[in-house]
This record gives structure tokens, C-alpha cells and sequence, in this order.
């Protein structure tokens, strides 16, 4: 996880990109993460944490509908998040994270585990269902940040 959070770091740099994130079950974790990297003042511009429904419809603008109607953990609450969080930012790359860690607040429809991963850059928006069997609250939110981290590497290459 270190190694390739630097690894992001100086091909942002050398590439000369900004990146924001905005996380909920991952609680800025990802944010976290990027912060402990000496130089990515350069390349970091936001890190969200947006816990609440009510959050992700002030904040970020998810429709509530969209929420009301998906719920705050789908690819459709995902992708408002990661497309507005572009807008606020003016990042060149953009993450969302939404999901359910658990232990409790699972259903069969949307288990513990269940995870929605959102990436933009540019006009690209790509949103990714994760699942992860593992039950344990920082294993998943854990699980999620190195995903994420895979995303953005292989965006960068």
C-alpha cells in the first residue's frame, strides 16, 4: 500500500496532475493515505469524508432521488459523487468511494462487503462494483483504498 501510494505521488507530480477524493465507508482513510507521502502537497488537492445521505446530497450534490431511489451505496449515487467532486476540485482525477463495512448494516441485496468505486479523468467517468467476502470492518475499508490505489495506477501508466 506505502509503496504504491508514492508510486502515485511522483507520476502525479511528473505528470503534473491533481487528484481529490471523496470517501464514505472508507472514512478518509484514502486521504489519509496520500498525506503521508512527503510531496503530495503537490498533487493532492481535496480529500472529502462524506458520511451522511444528507452530506453526499449538500455537499456533493447526489440528487436525493438518486439516493431515495438507489440508495446511498450504488453506482448511480457513485457516479454523482465522483463527477461533482470533479467540479468542486478542478482535480484532473477524481475518486468516490461508497460502500457498506460492516459488520452490521448488510442486506441480502446489499451485503456487507458491497463497495462502489468511482474514478474520473478528464470526461471519463468509470464506476466499478466491489465486493469483498471478508467481514471485518477495516479489512473491507482497507480493501477499498488498495482497489482504489490499483485504479488510479493504472490510470497513470
Amino acid at each position: 500500500m506505502k509503496k504504491s501510494i508514492s508510486k502515485i505521488v511522483k507520476l502525479l507530480d511528473k505528470k503534473n496532475l491533481k487528484i481529490s477524493f471523496a470517501e464514505s465507508c472508507t472514512g478518509g482513510m484514502l486521504s489519509s493515505l496520500i498525506t503521508s507521502v512527503s510531496g503530495s502537497s503537490k498533487v493532492f488537492s481535496l480529500g472529502l469524508v462524506i458520511y451522511s445521505n444528507k452530506a453526499k446530497n449538500s455537499v456533493l450534490k447526489v440528487p436525493e432521488l438518486i439516493i431515495k431511489k438507489h440508495g446511498a451505496v450504488s453506482k448511480e449515487c457513485c457516479f454523482y459523487m465522483v463527477k461533482n467532486l470533479s467540479i468542486i476540485s478542478k482535480s484532473n482525477i477524481c475518486v468516490s468511494i461508497t460502500g457498506i463495512a460492516g459488520p452490521n448494516g448488510g442486506t441480502k441485496k446489499k451485503p456487507v462487503g458491497l463497495v462502489y468505486i468511482g474514478v474520473k479523468k478528464g470526461k471519463k467517468i468509470s464506476i466499478s462494483k466491489c465486493f469483498f467476502k471478508n467481514k471485518n470492518r477495516t479489512y473491507i475499508q482497507r480493501a477499498a483504498v488498495n482497489k482504489s490505489l490499483e485504479f488510479i495506477l493504472d490510470l497513470l501508466k
